[in-house]
């Protein structure tokens, strides 16, 4: 098990870096106290859970229980236990206007100004900061930003692509569109193989029915086109923070051709490398 230890100065942006990691496939759990990290571990060694990666914030909302942390990981390093600390920090002046506009208030502010309250945090975090792996400064990155950043640091073997996921997904108009469907295409221009007997009663998982969608060059063209577009498009939506896209294609029915033109473009997205799942959403229903 991958094991993350996520801290830093309160508004730094832990809890942006939590989302993240959850939708890069960590486990997370956020504000646990340091005394309770081992006997997590503990059930992983006892394969009473089963998980790849977990990350766990601490920080100085666990007041008393903090304190604890930096005991707790050197008795980690000493049993040979592998982890990571990653610490975000942001300078003082984009800290205290974070907490104006969120209305929240310093841990650490009772009696005290937000900027003592920041600088007995600095200290507090000063020998965690030194010794951890990765260091964020927020104060110039933004929340879509952050995603690259913290992929890159944790799986620098991917760094353009990894943890991009696509959904291709087929559909029938009179079942309603996609909710989801973030580039939707209308493939009702291609003939209809319902209207042939041998193939009525078939799918475009059928090998006849793709065939028949493909034979024509008006549909070569648009899986062609389609292809690239969407390989053109990718590397744009990542570097806005974009971490899903779901390309929907539509028949009538939801059997046949937007069936077909799905799995054509599965199978080239899939071949080219790309995280790819495929969902037939009407293919049962008639």
């Amino acid at each position: 098990m991958e094991l993350l230890i996520v801290t830093g100065l309160s508004g730094a942006g832990k809890s942006n870096a939590v989302n993240i990691l959850e939708d890069l496939g960590w486990y997370c759990i956020d504000n646990m106290p340091p005394a309770l990290l081992r006997s997590f571990i503990s059930l992983e060694d006892q394969n009473k859970i089963h998980l790849e990666k977990a990350a766990f914030v601490m920080d100085i909302r666990g007041r008393a229980f903090f304190e604890d942390l930096e005991k707790e990981l050197a008795e980690l390093k000493a049993e040979n236990k592998p982890f990571r600390v990653l610490f975000l920090e942001a300078n003082n002046e984009t800290l205290i206007r974070r907490y104006k506009e969120t209305r929240r208030i310093h841990p650490l502010s009772e009696g005290k100004s937000e900027v003592e309250a920041i600088r007995e945090e600095r200290r507090m975090l000063d020998n965690i900061r030194k010794n951890a792996d990765y260091i964020i400064d927020t104060s110039n990155i933004k929340a879509s930003q952050l995603q690259t950043v913290i992929q890159e640091m944790l799986d620098p073997t991917d760094k353009q692509y990894g943890g991009f996921r696509i959904t291709v997904m087929s559909f029938g108009y009179k079942h309603g569109m996609p909710l989801d469907g973030e580039m939707v295409y209308d493939v009702r221009f291609i003939p209809n193989p319902f209207y042939n007997k041998s193939m009525k009663h078939l799918t475009g998982n059928n090998r006849k029915v793709r065939d028949y969608c493909m034979r024509f060059e008006e549909t070569q063209r648009f899986i062609h086109d389609v292809s690239e577009l969407v390989k053109y498009l990718i590397p744009f939506y990542i570097k806005q923070g974009k971490r899903n896209l779901v390309l929907a294609f539509g028949c009538t029915g939801g059997q046949h051709r937007s069936v077909s033109m799905a799995n054509e473009i599965y199978d080239i997205l899939t071949a080219d490398g790309w995280n790819t799942n495929l969902i037939h959403r009407d293919i049962n229903k008639r």
